[in-house]
């Protein structure tokens, strides 16, 4: 198998997680006190050089959304983690946070100082509850050390993190969502724009980042932006974590450098497709394109993967093989999405359920030729119409199976009772 390179997980399996001793010897703290040796800006400054791009799914760059919130005038600002980790296919955060949770915290840390916040919230998945020990006690651990809490390091700066569960749902991993839950309301999308870094958490500015791409903070801080540019790929730099599963030999969590092949993902690292050839893989999770066996030649780096219509979204990464139907699997990606709709707005709520029975339909064998314009138009309805991301990218695995499956589509319509 492939070597890993192992930066976000170089600590874990190797040290006690939640002891400031082990992690002080493995380089831990070094990158806080190296932000707190700079201005807060030259921080900033250091994040945007080193080309970090969100590691949720959207790819932003982290920098420039840190600098909206760091020239925002207010009395109080937020730094959240989005630790919910719903979507399907994708297991990585929860590794990060059980095996290496100071680096996490030392990230947030470093997050408040450059953008000027005092409070931080830790967002977590209603079920990971078996995590909230580790991080408390994690917590606990950098507090007494003088990592956490008021006048970190003897350097003026407060810092505090609280620690939230999520209620079980999709769409709190939407960062208005989530911001709403935080709030003790009922988890659904807020209208955008005000986008969160201008008026976020109770209406102050706020950064939301995920898990994998605060664990890039304090390393990027102790090494240097150079040395993260000199990782991965020109345009998309870093390593990332990919969640292998499905139909494989061998499936887990392993991290690679950005730029690295699909095919080297499934055929390398993951052992080779078991139970049969490959017939398919979704990319990213849940609300990932699903692509043929054909089109895994691919980079996965984001200049590379857009020109093909598919992106890398959360690192997940699920093969099936050709034991499985395109249909049976796209309908039960459209039952996820039409149960985890928030129902807000229409084209999501009403949108799930329609593309559901179409498909339905479709796989009863009673389908019709026109249904499948059908499902392109409504399907590319919600994306333009959807307040959010659920609604927005939950027909991404349709679209793209009719694209990349069209056949297997006309030929079940033209077996059934076909009505032209």
């Amino acid at each position: 198998m492939m070597e890993e390179t192992r930066i976000l997980l170089r600590n874990v399996g190797n040290m006690d997680p939640v002891s400031v001793e082990d992690f002080r010897a493995n380089g831990g703290f070094q990158g806080l006190e190296n932000a707190l040796s700079m201005p807060a800006q030259e921080v900033i400054d250091v994040i945007i050089a080193s080309g970090l791009l969100g590691r949720g799914g959207a790819g932003f760059p982290v920098g420039l959304k840190w600098r909206t919130v760091r020239d925002m005038l207010a009395k109080q600002k937020f730094i959240i983690c989005n630790a919910d980790e719903g979507e399907p296919a994708t297991n990585k955060d929860r590794i990060l946070m059980r095996g290496d949770p100071l680096s996490l915290i030392e990230s947030m840390v470093i997050a408040g100082y450059a953008v000027g916040a005092s409070q931080g919230f830790i967002y977590l998945r209603a079920e990971y509850p078996y995590l909230f020990p580790v991080l408390r006690q994690a917590m606990e651990n950098a507090r007494q050390a003088g990592y956490l809490g008021k006048n970190i390091l003897g350097s003026g700066v407060d810092f505090e993190i609280a620690l939230v569960s999520g209620g079980g749902a999709y769409v709190c991993g939407e960062e208005t969502a989530l911001i709403e839950s935080i709030e003790g309301k009922r988890g659904e999308s807020r209208f955008r724009p005000p986008y969160p870094g201008v008026c976020g958490l109770y209406d102050c500015p706020t950064v939301i980042n995920n898990v994998e791409t605060l664990a890039n903070i304090s390393v990027i801080l102790k090494e240097g932006a150079q040395w993260f540019r000199s990782i991965g790929a020109e345009d998309s730099p870093g390593t990332k974590l990919f969640t292998l599963c499905g139909n494989l030999n061998r499936r887990g969590i392993f991290e690679f450098p950005m730029g690295i092949s699909l095919r080297d993902l499934i055929y390398d690292v993951g052992d080779g497709v078991c139970g049969g050839e490959l017939l398919a893989v979704q990319l990213g999770g849940g609300s990932g394109p699903i692509i043929s066996a054909s089109q895994i030649d691919i980079a996965m780096e984001l200049d590379r993967i857009g020109p093909h219509g598919v992106s890398w979204g959360a690192g997940g990464v699920m093969v099936i093989n050709d034991s499985h139907d395109i249909l049976d699997i796209v309908e039960n990606t459209l039952e996820f999405f039409a149960d985890e709709s928030c129902g807000k707005c229409t084209p999501c709520r009403e949108g799930t359920i329609q593309l559901l029975r179409l498909i339905r339909k479709i796989k009863s064998g009673v389908g019709r030729m026109c249904d499948l314009e059908n499902l392109e138009e409504l399907a590319e309805v919600m994306m333009d119409t959807s307040l959010c991301g659920l609604g927005q990218m939950s027909p991404v695995p349709l679209l793209s199976a009719l694209k990349n499956f069209n056949e297997e589509f006309i030929s079940i319509l033209e077996g059934g009772d076909v009505l032209w």
